[in-house]
């Protein structure tokens, strides 16, 4: 069964100049483990100057293990965990991405999704570049390859070169034999930070991983910059001169860890604010709130101290129940839900629930938990969802790519109340999310249908398939 959820493409994590740096990878890959369940791999640089990977398919836990991890010795690397949306899933698409050529060996990592990606890669395999997969994180190490020409000239050359080439959203770090580059897009998409650890640097996708190894936040990588960081230090220049700070909202509202900063806000302070917001836009007559686990636990704190509603646990979540889980019968693998959450009875029986949700993409989830909650005795159940109606796909890196599977993108909001079985059901403005988070810029395009960037092909393709 399909989740019915959505997810982020992956996480990106670098660290230069600190020994053991594999390990340290390790469990900043773990504290990044929300953004990506498919596959995960480290490439580090041993004190032989070489490029060395472990990769796999599965979670962190499962595809490393002190054996593997003590072959990727040396004082800096990179880590990548995935989520298969562009290119799909196997292991040829699990990153890092390493490659072996004769003017020096370099890998990749990326998270995000680029949107010009079909044309440029047409372009390379005019010219003869072979691909190893098919992702379109790969495309960026061939248009970055040096030439015989170009052997002599700094590689940084032909990454800004590269970097002004792509479009769309993405946090790319590259790591070779002498330093670590990372950069962001020019609208500013994807969140990628810079700490300082023990003398050295590292680079995430989230500053929650931070915490976790000892390192202390230094600054965000600006959009449309790359930073170069080696025995010299760190430094930066702009690929571009155009950039938006037009983070993906979805960051705030569902992707991120809670304890993660971005661009200065903390994950859990936009949540509460979002949720105190939404009930000031949409009280409801009720007698508790309860928070879907986990991504909206902070929003329904919010919505409680807002209303003055006592705040409940009145869904619990089995944190057990994983990308491997086998169920034993089909009848339970289409309830996947009642596995994953299930009711407090005594807390919900004969109560009017506020059930606060970040989104609602396909329904299904919404329209189970109700039931569940309905089944345990609740007398009423009002949904208040902390963001706007998703009505559009994103071709930016999230799995919600074409129009039919996102329930409100045509219907009504009376409509989606019916099908998902709630009381009353309301959405957050798209004006609150700009004052939750004390910004004048984000990328609202799931919601509003203004992207970005140019689409290309993208939107093409959706439209020809009967995709959007």
């Amino acid at each position: 069964m399909k989740n019915s959820g959505i997810h982020e493409e992956c996480g990106v994590f670098a660290i230069w100049g600190v020994p053991n740096a594999a390990e340290l990878t390790y469990y900043a890959l773990h504290s990044l483990q929300h953004r990506g369940q498919e596959g995960c791999g480290i490439v580090a640089l041993g004190a032989d100057r070489q490029l060395r990977r472990v990769k796999g398919l599965g979670l962190v836990t499962e595809v490393f293990n002190g054996r593997n991890l003590a072959t990727l010795d040396g004082e800096c690397a990179i880590g990548h965990v995935r989520y298969s949306t562009a290119g799909g899933g196997g292991i040829e698409n699990v990153q890092p991405f390493l490659f072996r050529q004769a003017s020096g060996d370099f890998a990749l990592a990326h998270n995000g999704n680029l949107v010009n990606s079909a044309q440029i890669k047409h372009y390379l395999e005019d010219r003869g570049s072979l691909f190893q997969s098919t992702s379109d994180s790969e495309i960026l190490a061939h248009l970055i390859k040096k030439e015989p020409s170009d052997a002599a000239k700094p590689r940084i050359n032909a990454i800004m070169a590269a970097l002004n080439m792509i479009e769309g959203a993405f946090a790319f770090i590259i790591i070779t034999a002498n330093r670590i580059y990372a950069a962001r897009d020019k609208y500013g998409l994807r969140p990628l930070s810079i700490g300082k650890l023990n003398g050295g640097y590292v680079v995430s996708s989230e500053t929650c991983t931070f915490s976790v190894i000892g390192a202390d936040f230094l600054r965000d990588i600006e959009p449309g910059e790359v930073v170069t960081i080696d025995r010299h230090g760190i430094r930066g220049q702009k690929f571009s001169e155009y950039h938006r700070n037009a983070m993906c909202a979805m960051e705030f509202i569902y992707f991120s860890r809670p304890d993660s900063d971005i661009e200065g806000m903390n994950v859990h302070a936009f949540r509460k604010e979002s949720g105190r917001m939404l009930f000031k836009e949409s009280p409801a007559d009720a007698d508790i709130v309860v928070g879907v686990p986990d991504s909206s636990l902070s929003a329904a704190m919010g919505y409680s101290e807002a209303s003055g509603l006592p705040y409940e646990m009145g869904l619990v979540k089995n944190k057990y129940i994983g990308r491997t889980f086998i169920s034993p019968s089909q009848e339970l693998r289409d309830q996947g839900v009642k596995m994953k959450l299930s009711p407090v009875r005594s807390i919900v029986n004969g109560k009017r629930v506020v059930l606060v949700d970040d989104s609602i993409v396909r329904g299904t989830t919404s329209k189970r938990i109700i039931g569940m909650l309905r089944d345990a005795g609740a007398r009423e159940v009002h949904v208040r969802i902390a963001s706007p109606m998703i009505k559009y796909p994103c071709f930016y890196g999230v799995d919600i790519s074409t129009y039919e599977e996102l329930l409100c993108a045509s219907k009504k909001l009376d409509e989606v109340t019916r099908i998902i079985g709630a009381d009353s059901l309301a959405f957050l403005s798209r004006e609150a999310l700009f004052e939750a988070g004390r910004r004048t810029d984000l990328c609202l395009a799931c919601f509003t249908g203004d992207y970005p960037t140019a689409l290309y092909a993208s939107i093409e393709e959706a439209n020809k398939d009967g995709k959007f």
